[in-house]
């Protein structure tokens, strides 16, 4: 089977503690599902439940907000910066209650915006890769126009 990247991205960008993201492989789109537990579940939860319920292997549930680590993301692209104001201020604003907002802010003050945002992008999309490749599944991606069909080992299948 085959997915677009993109699509896995974007469930990955979109996980939140309110719904959880399937891949529905029989008609190749995401499916969400409420969380009962956060929000009352509609008719439409409740089929989709029944569905899933009754046959598994249709659906492959995308990494939730919990697997993505995006703590962790942040220590990592913190390593990356070069030793010096900016580095330091950034491991100190990711410390303790708050850390998400305070790590925003300090990047935003640094000028460093852009390239935290091409950091996580490309953090999403390694993630996606791996995601790929533990459900064994092939993946497409759009590159300049052109769409490459890939393995899930890398491979290139034009």
């Amino acid at each position: 089977m085959t997915i677009p990247l993109k699509q896995v991205i974007q469930a990955i960008e979109e996980a939140n503690e309110v719904f959880t993201s399937f891949w529905d492989a029989k008609i190749g789109k995401t499916v969400y599902l409420a969380d009962p537990v956060m929000t009352d579940m509609t008719e439409e939860d409740k089929a989709l439940a029944a569905e899933m319920e009754n046959t598994p292997e249709r659906f492959l549930r995308f990494p939730t907000k919990y697997e993505i680590h995006q703590y962790r993301i942040m220590e990592d692209f913190i390593d990356q910066i070069s030793p010096g104001k900016a580095q330091e201020e950034l491991a100190y604003a990711i410390r303790g209650k708050g850390a998400f907002r305070r790590f925003k802010q300090s990047v935003r003050y640094h000028g460093l915006e852009q390239h935290w945002y091409d950091y996580l992008a490309e953090a999403y999309r390694e993630l996606a890769i791996r995601w790929c490749a533990e459900e064994g599944l092939e993946y497409t991606e759009l590159k300049r126009k052109r769409t490459r069909k890939r393995h899930c080992c890398g491979a290139v299948m034009i």
